[in-house]
């Protein structure tokens, strides 16, 4: 993919990886639109980047999913990538009086929303990027995240297909797969040992310039090149 010169579309572009994606796409020359369900942060990123487009969507609403799809149609047809980045994480049991609830949440934004949204914005005839972010657990799963674990092993291998079925429309589909990174996902305080985001991004895009299309980072990219023996061990050690 080209870096510069993009009309980009960041789910959950507020905050997180998602932010950092933002900050980076702007430097390096790009029209950025955000969407998040928090007003107030997307108020703090235009207030810091004046040239990003925010709009404020629930990505677990089907019809805000079709209504932020005809806004960009509409008002933004040179709209060529889509960054399917929106997440949320929740540490849980399985045995939670409220875990079926929270699990079709996770369910809903994490595998619903990008599925739809990729269905959605195929339809814009200047699309030729589909960016999706996954998870090093995507392949040994940590199971203080059961369901979150499972949504991004689901979201890897949707990403795999896609690949192969977009090859023909010369629609590049490219899979960010991030290890832990110190940022607020799943709550506060939770991994603040991670390594920062900036590292995460200035790799990603040097791997993008590099024409990669499975961009994978520290832990990850060890789960990613590992065989069964190696999982299994990172598996015992996150999960003691």
């Amino acid at each position: 993919m080209h870096l510069s010169n993009n009309t980009i579309l960041i789910t959950g572009g507020a905050s997180g990886i998602g932010l950092g994606l933002t900050t980076q796409f702007i430097k390096e020359g790009n029209t950025v639109i955000i969407c998040g369900r928090r007003e107030s942060l997307l108020q703090e990123v235009t207030a810091k980047f004046p040239s990003v487009i925010p709009k404020q969507c629930d990505l677990s609403d089907p019809e805000e999913r079709k209504a932020l799809c005809a806004w960009i149609s509409k008002d933004y047809p040179a709209l060529n990538i889509l960054v399917n980045n929106a997440g949320i994480q929740q540490w849980m049991d399985v045995s939670d009086e409220h875990f079926y609830d929270r699990a079709q949440k996770e369910i809903s934004i994490n595998i619903e929303a990008p599925i739809h949204l990729t269905s959605l914005f195929l339809t814009l005839p200047s699309l030729n990027t589909i960016i999706n972010v996954t998870s090093g657990l995507s392949f040994v799963p940590l199971t203080k995240v059961p369901v979150y674990s499972a949504t991004k092993a689901f979201f890897h291998s949707f990403t795999l297909s896609l690949r192969h079925q977009l090859k023909g429309r010369n629609i590049e589909v490219i899979e960010l797969i991030p290890p832990a990174l110190n940022t607020d996902l799943g709550g506060k305080g939770l991994h603040d040992q991670a390594p920062p985001v900036s590292a995460f991004i200035e790799s990603v895009f040097a791997q993008l310039r590099e024409g990669k299309n499975e961009i994978a980072f520290g832990f990850s990219e060890a789960m990613v090149k590992g065989g069964p023996e190696e999982r299994q061990k990172a598996f015992e050690r996150m999960n003691p």
